[in-house]
């Protein structure tokens, strides 16, 4: 498809859509399990799985240390995330990045 197509905005759109979603449930698996949970996601190379994997560590972070894997995972995650809207947008990943990290400050 052609960048900035409709197509491409509706993307974007629903992987903000994730990405501010509040209500995310975590139940008291260990560490280790979430991990690998949150690993098959990314390894879909889906992208609304992997803005699902980056909401959901974010929301962690904000109740819970993360282990270093997992610190790792959300870096990874907002890594592909970011390059996929800048890309999509022809923004800075800069300026992409900053626009996400507002979302999980005022959410």
């Amino acid at each position: 498809y052609e960048p900035g197509d409709e197509a491409e905005v509706k993307i974007i759109r629903e992987i903000f859509a994730i990405l501010k979603e509040r209500t995310v449930a975590f139940d008291n698996q260990t560490w280790n399990r979430r991990y690998r949970g949150f690993m098959d996601k990314i390894k879909t190379g889906y992208v609304f799985d992997v803005a699902e994997v980056m909401r959901d560590l974010y929301r962690l972070k904000q109740v819970k240390s993360l282990s270093f894997g997992e610190r790792r995972m959300l870096e990874t995650a907002r890594a592909l995330i970011v390059k996929e809207i800048a890309v999509a947008r022809r923004k800075s990943e800069d300026k992409v990045q900053a626009e996400i990290e507002k979302i999980f400050e005022t959410n």
